[in-house]
């Protein structure tokens, strides 16, 4: 059984986009949210800032939905080629 690459790389970007830009509107509404999670993604993504407001919930998120497609595809695509 081969994975589509693209299929599961489009899947684990929206999921975790969605992830990031729930746990960091949530966070603009409740500070406390969330709070530890906002400031590992701060670290790994740059130009985030965890609690800078909607702007930089929007370009976490973007960051979120490349780092997870990419990811996503290449499991996918390693999978396939171990699988033969």
């Amino acid at each position: 059984m081969k994975l589509s690459v693209k299929g599961l790389g489009l899947a684990c970007g929206i999921l975790w986009a969605v992830a990031v830009f729930l746990v960091g509107i949530c966070n603009q509404f409740v500070p406390a949210y969330g709070g530890l999670f906002l400031q590992l993604v701060d670290s790994i993504y740059p130009g985030y800032h965890a609690g800078g407001g909607y702007s930089s919930v929007v370009i976490g998120s973007l960051y979120a939905f490349l780092d997870a497609l990419i990811g996503g595809a290449l499991f996918a695509w390693l999978y396939n080629k171990l699988a033969k």
